[in-house]
């Protein structure tokens, strides 16, 4: 499934009852679903996060851009935040399986749909825009709504679609294509905005010009793929570095963060902590949790929970009000909940569950789990080996393994669900209608696949097991001593979990036709077993020894 982000920016951030109506077009549109909702009362401007397959992405954007236009007379807008129109701006991302290209001419569409159907003068950006010279947003935008009155008059900014006169009440609107940008701000302990410009120059991209002889010489900032301005939000009662990461591959939130630190302390200012707007991806806050450890000279195979706790303690993202990751984070807004609900659930009620009279989960999810408990001990061991005193200059080596463990912890606990999953679909197969020749290929058809599937969950708990006990035997070797025998445990749990995934890949094995697939799978799974078997056997011989009694 092909699937865009879009981020529209509303001028409302006052009146709910407004952005409710705005957020409800693009409920009402099957396949689209509504992620985040951000309104800001200081810059009287709503962000708005949906994301859905492309054409019904379309149709979503256009009802809200058509709806904002009817409740939002931008004659009356006030606010901190550049705009020059009701929907001021409205990006669409690439997600998954579309590319940049294809994106940008849905942006096309949208475009000249909204200009000839709503007659808004709309001007294309980024990847949208084929003339390079008017592609940026700020350029754009320069002069604001108020600006644009005269602006719209000369040649070189007739809009791309719409007419080229402007509309007093809806004004004009950008609608382009980009990469992932991350709004993000960062508060200060001043209330001047000539302060915060001051730091918003030092470190955006863009810099500022100096004057160097007489003459105009452009000094760039710090930071690139960084646009940053400096603003006072009266509702907070502070000024703020507000900044756009274009590319958060080139500077992530957790570097800008530090270099706004570092260039405030410089000018005798303080920061006390930032504000995201919008979605961030979850690689960006587990980067941030992982680099603040790593300048602690702490363990980073900690929990994703935990990276993304310290991530948000040390950017201080819960200053001006809660930070909760399942609302902010773009991967947990559109994870299936179905897919993990065995993992969710508490300990004794997984336990019921398995002991209930329902077929699943069975051995093949529990195989994964004990698997995930195993390689749980040998991480633990990690982790308490890069703390210990005294083996301060083996931190990182014990770092390292222990994000290997959390690698496998967390493929293992993935697979839980799974093989449960699998099983499932192999249940839904049969259930499928053979009253024709037709239902009856297609039904078989279905079981084969399906069954190809709940082969292959088991196989992939194998290798992840097998692979797990290597970082197991090295806690053994070289890990805290005093918590050898937790990874000789987690070595018994690894082989456990091999077998019997083997015993479920043999078994499913005998329901599939495709013989030499199942030669294949049931080969290589057999000797994954026998080396497990092996290995577990030298890890308790080195833990025998160890214990020496």
């Amino acid at each position: 499934m092909q699937l865009i982000e879009c981020v529209p920016n509303f001028s409302e951030g006052n009146d709910l009852n407004i952005i409710r109506q705005i957020t409800d077009e693009i409920e009402k549109v099957e396949g689209v679903r509504l992620l985040n909702v951000d309104p800001g009362k200081a810059t009287n401007r709503t962000v708005v996060t949906m994301v859905g397959e492309p054409a019904r992405v379309i149709e979503a954007a256009f009802n809200c851009i058509k709806k904002a236009g009817e409740l939002i007379d931008m004659s009356k807008h006030k606010g901190e935040h550049p705009r020059m129109g009701a929907t001021d701006v409205c990006p669409l991302i690439p997600i998954a399986n579309i590319s940049m290209e294809e994106t940008a001419a849905y942006a096309q569409q949208l475009a000249k749909r909204v200009g000839e159907e709503l007659k808004i003068p709309v001007y294309l950006y980024e990847a949208a825009q084929p003339n390079k010279e008017r592609s940026n947003l700020s350029v754009i935008r320069a002069g604001e709504y108020e600006g644009f009155f005269k602006k719209i008059k000369e040649p070189q900014w007739k809009p791309d679609f719409g007419p080229a006169e402007f509309d007093a009440k809806r004004g004009g609107t950008v609608i382009g294509a980009r990469d992932f940008l991350v709004a993000y701000n960062v508060n200060l302990n001043t209330t001047s905005t000539r302060r915060a410009n001051a730091i918003a120059f030092d470190v955006r991209e863009a810099g500022r010009n100096i004057d160097v002889d007489g003459k105009k010489v452009n000094q760039p900032g710090t930071l690139k793929s960084v646009k940053a301005i400096g603003w006072f939000i009266e509702e907070y009662g502070v000024a703020q570095i507000s900044m756009n990461l274009t590319n958060i591959n080139v500077t992530p939130v957790h570097i800008a963060f530090d270099e706004v630190c570092t260039r405030a302390t410089a000018r005798g200012v303080r920061v006390t902590g930032s504000e995201l707007v919008g979605l961030i991806p979850l690689k960006a806050m587990l980067d941030a949790g992982k680099y603040f450890l790593q300048k602690q000279k702490r363990s980073t195979g900690v929990s994703e929970k935990e990276l993304i706790k310290i991530a948000i303690k040390s950017m201080g993202l819960d200053e001006l009000g809660p930070f909760k990751p399942e609302e902010r984070i773009i991967e947990y807004m559109l994870a299936d909940k179905a897919n993990s609900r065995l993992v969710n659930m508490k300990l004794t009620d997984f336990a019921d569950e398995t002991a209930s009279e329902s077929p699943a989960p069975g051995g093949g999810s529990i195989s994964a789990y004990v698997g995930a408990l195993g390689i749980s001990l040998g991480t633990m061991v990690a982790n308490l080996s890069s703390h210990k005193k005294g083996w301060d200059d083996r931190w990182k080596e014990f770092s390292d393994w222990a994000e290997k463990g959390e690698y496998y912890k967390n493929e293992l606990i993935r697979l839980v669900d799974a093989d449960t999953l699998a099983f499932n679909k192999i249940m839904q197969a049969f259930g499928l209608p053979k009253a024709t020749e037709e239902e009856k290929k297609a039904r078989k058809q279905a079981i084969q696949e399906a069954t190809k599937f709940a082969i292959e969950i088991p196989f992939r708990v194998m290798e992840t097991a097998y692979e797990s006990m290597a970082v197991i035997k090295q806690m053994v070797i070289e890990g805290n001593p005093n918590s050898v025998t937790d990874a000789g445990v987690g070595a018994l749990c690894a082989r456990s979990a091999v077998i019997g995934a083997c015993m479920n890949v043999r078994i499913n094995a005998t329901g599939y036709d495709d013989k030499v697939f199942v030669n294949d799978i049931v080969t290589r799974a057999k000797a994954i077993e026998a080396k497990a078997i092996a290995l577990e056997a030298e890890i308790v011989g080195l833990v025998n020894a160890k214990i020496g009694v």
